[in-house]
């Protein structure tokens, strides 16, 4: 049985509503966040039209300040927009659908102003508005708002869409929106981007930067947005129709030949059954010399030959993407679909290549996660003078992978970050660095023979022979 000292609802409620009552006001004084969460309860419990106006309150309250907002006050803002976000969302929605979605666009207009003024790189406060858009989807569903005049708040809605807040706005509402809504946005877009572009007199011009090519305009700007803001609505619009004729057309013959936008017509084409032409389409990209493989490229060019019956070559071209890149997904893919027994052979001959792969530290990464540790081992303790100990990312992880079995190979990769942190003088790492010590210590007694590796023993007195004075890190290692 529970004890009745346990934080929990039913506990709580034995406190009775007068104590609670007075804990309640007690903890929020003093906490502006907990006030306004308990003035939206009561309003909620009054009626949902006063719930609307407090909530309309709030928004325009937080539409006029104009502080910035540090990542150290971030998350009170955060609880603040969370807060509102879905109080319209779960109260408002379920009894007042048209003040819920009229609250919504209000609460999304916030966007701009908000993240204009506040430290987002967690992107905890976009992600607010992210989930808002997705809540308009469903609030608009049940309002019966008529589709041209959404189109039109779609509209509003993406040519001021400075941080990407309304991105997916076109999906999220295509049920609603229907034919009429989204025809009727396709031809504001294509009215928006016939517009002649009015540029300022020369003086007038205000430069925002320099570039390669010069000076960069503050209108220049303003009309690439534009351009891109038309193309990309009409894109969205495009798919939401299923014209692929529409969305091929947003891009000229030579940016067609851009493997991944290749990528994207062949497989819209696909989808349309349009195999012949997404062979042409994919056939036709232009590719940069050397380099990673462009894997969006490939996934189409290997769906098409798919979808045209030419089996034998997709295998091919699965093989060929795990040989240039050692591609776990691609291997796996061309291994299911080969005959029973075959599989095991075509393993085996990948794994070995994987050994040999010129990259060592994309060899490890392959190893150890496919998983095949005793070749990981092997490729590490054959090839240890290559290592890069600057790469703890990937080091670190199959050091973690290869203790239990290999400890001989998990100490070399150990070593070579400690080896890399002390030479390089990285004394933000020398923390890892003594811990990795510690553990190639208790890793020592598990390796039966070193072979042609240092002891322990011998390999920490090169270190302090090496780097003897680097004090802050021997202090670490104790």
């Amino acid at each position: 049985m529970a004890s009745t000292k346990t934080l929990n609802a039913s506990n709580l409620e034995a406190l009775g509503a007068a104590r609670l009552a007075g804990l309640l006001m007690e903890i929020s004084d003093g906490n502006a966040a907990a006030k306004r969460r308990l003035r939206l309860e009561l309003a909620g419990a009054q009626s949902p039209a006063e719930l609307v106006k407090e909530i309309r309150k709030r928004l325009a309250t937080i539409a006029r300040s104009r502080s910035f907002v540090d990542w150290q006050n971030r998350k009170a803002l955060v609880d603040d927009l969370e807060a509102q976000r879905r109080a319209i969302a779960d109260h408002v929605a379920k009894s007042m659908p048209a003040e819920a979605l009229d609250l919504m666009w209000r609460f999304l207009d916030l966007a701009s102003p908000v993240l204009g003024r506040c430290d987002d790189s967690n992107g905890a406060v976009s992600g607010i508005f992210q989930t808002a858009v997705n809540d308009l989807g469903e609030i608009a569903g049940s309002t019966g708002t008529d589709p041209k005049q959404l189109g039109d708040q779609v509209f509003n809605a993406l040519t001021r869409n400075d941080f990407g807040q309304f991105d997916g706005l076109i999906q999220v509402l295509k049920p609603v929106l229907g034919h009429a809504g989204l025809e009727h946005l396709k031809q504001r877009m294509i009215a928006l981007s016939a517009e002649p572009v009015r540029r300022p007199a020369a003086k007038e011009r205000q430069v925002i930067g320099w570039g390669s090519g010069g000076e960069i305009y503050a209108d220049d700007i303003a009309d690439r947005a534009r351009v891109s803001t038309v193309r990309l609505a009409l894109q969205e619009i495009a798919d939401a129709q299923g014209d692929v004729d529409a969305f091929v057309a947003q891009y000229d013959q030579r940016t067609r030949k851009v493997p991944q936008i290749a990528a994207q017509i062949t497989q819209r084409l696909l989808a349309a059954g349009r195999a012949e032409e997404a062979w042409r389409t994919i056939e036709a990209a232009e590719h940069r010399q050397g380099g990673w493989p462009d894997f969006d490229w490939e996934d189409a060019r290997i769906d098409v030959l798919e979808a045209l019956g030419r089996g034998d070559e997709a295998q091919v071209a699965r093989w060929a993407c795990f040989e240039r890149s050692l591609s776990a997904r691609h291997l796996r893919d061309y291994l299911k679909r080969l005959p029973d027994f075959d599989d095991f052979e075509a393993e085996e001959r990948a794994l070995g290549h994987a050994q040999r792969y010129g990259d060592l530290l994309q060899a490890v990464l392959f190893l150890v996660s496919w998983p095949s540790l005793d070749r990981a081992a092997r490729v590490v303790m054959e090839r240890a003078k290559e290592l890069d100990g600057n790469h703890y990312e990937v080091l670190t992880p199959a050091a973690d992978s290869l203790a239990g079995k290999y400890p001989l190979a998990a100490t070399l990769l150990l070593r070579a970050m400690i080896d890399f942190t002390l030479t390089q003088a990285r004394s933000s790492r020398y923390g890892h660095a003594a811990r990795h010590l510690r553990t190639c210590e208790s890793l020592a007694p598990a390796i039966a023979d070193f072979g042609i590796f240092e002891t322990h023993d011998a390999y920490v007195s090169r270190l302090r022979g090496q780097h003897g004075r680097k004090t802050a890190f021997w202090s670490l290692t104790s």
